[in-house]
């Protein structure tokens, strides 16, 4: 299973030396002090272990054969690996399996040369890492549970999803005026108005989750889900206090920015990154610029929760910025990653405070519409999907 780790000469006792430019020189140096974490230039057994597991073979290598290639690179037996050793390891051929792929794919990428390898390879590391291994379920398990409870509410005599009058929406629906039964504030996105508005959700939320999730594993990508979906209810509920919400846009959007949250933190992994960034943000500018226009322009009296798309989305880049793999981290990358926890944290906690603290800014429900959930245009029971 793996290469023959004999020695690390070449001709005789000569150790090979290793041609550098000063940009690959650069970038092994970067490498090299990444992983030197105690900072005394040298790199030890547990350091070589860091860098072997960062790359895509986590788990696959034994620590014996990794103290196997530190004793073969160590040349001068001190028992740690001088930078000068340390570029010959990652470039002997005898450690191809090891690092061939993660440094030198990386450096064809990152380093203008010359010498490059065919233009036919264009994947980064971020593509790399791409695997089915564990299998991308979330965005598919929580697509067949909307799928599930839309067929419950479209089923039931006398109830229709357009009019969102099943026994589902009933319970799960966002409604102002039951804010009490919080459950509410996350179960809205399980209703769908429509077989039109359940379909572009599924098909969406699945383009767009399933890589997500095989890059960054399906439990950091429902994180990032669910917080769009939450903070679609809770914004919808200070700007539009009136309004029920349904709807899976939310998290849809939450998925959207969470792909631009990942490109910033891991832009030099990327191939082409600024093409797929572009691509992003013209979709959100379309559907902010939609809104604006329908709303405050042509006065267009929709049934579209804009609201929860916008907070949706500004959760997805928050929390995608946190949650979410960095391949490499640097320190302008920690700062983002300290602002996004602060922003965030301090605008859900102004959404949560303002929906506890302030009852009467919600208005009381007419009672001859407690049980009307088909009076969409009606003031007093306005309605929205997303």
């Amino acid at each position: 299973m793996y290469p023959n780790l004999g020695t690390m000469s070449g001709d005789g006792d000569h150790q090979v030396e290793i041609p550098l430019d000063d940009g690959r020189n650069r970038y092994y140096n970067t490498i090299f002090e990444k992983y030197d974490k105690d900072r005394d230039g040298l790199i030890n057994v547990c350091e070589l272990r860091d860098l072997i597991e960062s790359g895509e073979y986590e788990h696959d290598i034994p620590p014996h054969v990794v103290k196997h290639i530190h004793q073969l690179a160590d040349a001068d037996n001190n028992k740690k690996i001088d930078f000068k050793e340390f570029v010959e390891m990652i470039n002997n051929p005898n450690f191809e399996y090891v690092f061939g792929r993660y440094i030198n794919r990386f450096i064809q990428m990152t380093i203008p040369s010359r010498r490059r390898l065919p233009e036919t390879v264009t994947d980064g590391i971020y593509e790399e890492e791409y695997s089915c291994y564990p299998p991308a379920v979330g965005m598919i398990i929580i697509s067949l549970i909307e799928i599930i409870f839309f067929c419950v509410d479209e089923a039931t005599e006398k109830s229709s999803t357009k009019t969102v009058s099943g026994p589902i929406a009933n319970v799960f629906i966002y409604d102002p005026y039951q804010r009490k039964q919080v459950w509410r504030y996350i179960t809205y996105m399980f209703v769908h108005v429509g077989p039109f508005h359940l379909v572009v959700n599924l098909l969406v939320q699945i383009l767009l989750g399933v890589p997500l999730e095989m890059v960054h594993r399906w439990w950091r990508v429902l994180l990032v889900y669910f917080a769009g979906v939450l903070a679609g209810s809770l914004g919808t509920s200070i700007t539009d206090p009136t309004v029920r919400l349904a709807g899976a846009s939310g998290g849809v959007y939450s998925l959207i920015t969470a792909h631009i949250a990942t490109i910033f933190m891991n832009w030099r992994e990327m191939t082409y990154p600024a093409l797929q960034l572009l691509v992003y943000i013209v979709v959100i500018a379309s559907d902010i610029g939609t809104a604006i226009y329908n709303r405050y322009v042509l006065d267009v009296g929709e049934h579209i929760g804009y609201v929860a798309h916008l907070t949706g989305a500004i959760a997805g880049l928050l929390v995608g910025l946190n949650v979410l793999r960095n391949l490499e981290v640097n320190q302008r990358e920690k700062i983002i990653w300290w602002t996004s926890i602060i922003v965030y944290t301090s605008l859900m906690a102004t959404a949560i405070i303002w929906n506890l603290a302030w009852p009467s800014y919600w208005p009381q429900k007419n009672v001859i519409l407690v049980n009307d959930y088909q009076g969409f245009n009606n003031s007093a029971n306005k309605f929205r999907y997303n």
